[in-house]
């Protein structure tokens, strides 16, 4: 059966089951995939080893990922049915949101870089129900149905989607329009990514974020949606981070790699802080 089929068979039933039985069978089919996919699980905790810097990590901490993924997952298909204003002041606290109007005030649009930690989705959709204009870079699927599919359950609530092949006028333009433009950015998808440290290891990170702000002047803010304890929503928003001056007006690589720093020590930061959400069911350092 295709991914595709499999989407769709998810969103159905997550939205036509209640809640008090959807989320323990998605619990149980989350055990079900640790136990048989021994490359996922191997993938999951050799990242883990490194996040927490250990040789040994128990099976626990493994699981917890899987099922925080099942959460993400149910929680993306049933967000066109819970998710209003009233579940927004009830279960999602959020931090600093000042920061967000004031690089609104500033006329030239904002970056937001986060990660494939907690649930990025549902941050896509709380922007625009809160007044915040939001574009979003997504990586195509392969197989077109599934693009849409996803890309439907983002426009539901007025996020526009800008695909990785059109993104470089399509972002600028975005932002020219005064709009914050949503980029993932602690993973590389293409081979243009820079060569950075993170969390201890050598990696190649998306430089796309950086790249946009330095040539727009829109600054970088970094937001993170992370489930509480209680499975409530915390969606932490950082200061503003405006790009570095360029006195002869080139961008440099050395200045790429020094802007890119200063936010993705804030993702290592958050990574390190909750490690069952960290979504990637890859080798990351193996990419």
């Amino acid at each position: 059966m295709s991914n595709y089929c499999l989407y769709r068979i998810g969103q159905f039933l997550a939205k036509i089951l209640p809640i008090q039985v959807s989320l323990p069978l998605v619990m149980f089919l989350c055990d079900l995939h640790f136990c048989f996919s021994k490359t996922d699980r191997q993938a999951v905790e050799n990242n883990l080893k490194i996040v927490f810097k250990t040789d040994h990590v128990p099976k626990s901490q493994v699981r917890a990922v899987f099922r925080s993924f099942g959460k993400y997952l149910l929680e993306f298909f049933t967000m066109t049915k819970r998710l209003q204003t009233s579940f927004i002041e009830s279960n999602v606290h959020i931090k600093n949101i000042g920061y967000l109007n004031e690089v609104l005030q500033k006329g030239k649009g904002s970056i937001v870089v986060s990660a494939h930690l907690g649930n990025w989705e549902m941050a896509g959709a709380v922007f625009p129900m809160l007044g915040f204009p939001l574009s979003v870079v997504a990586l195509a699927h392969k197989d077109p149905r599934v693009n849409a599919l996803f890309n439907a359950q983002r426009e539901a609530f007025g996020t526009m989607v800008i695909q990785t092949d059109v993104a470089v006028r399509r972002v600028v333009e975005h932002l020219q329009r005064n709009r914050f433009v949503a980029i993932l950015a602690d993973r590389d998808f293409g081979n243009h990514g820079a060569v950075m440290d993170f969390l201890g290891r050598k990696i190649k990170v998306p430089k796309g974020a950086a790249f946009f702000s330095m040539k727009t002047g829109a600054p970088i803010v970094p937001v993170f949606l992370l489930r509480t304890t209680d499975d409530h929503f915390e969606i932490n928003i950082y200061p503003p981070i405006y790009p570095p001056h360029l006195p002869d007006g080139r961008i440099t690589d050395k200045a790429v790699r020094e802007y890119i720093q200063k936010y993705l020590t804030i993702i290592e930061d958050e990574i390190r802080k909750s490690p069952s959400q960290w979504l990637l069911f890859r080798e990351f350092w193996q990419s």
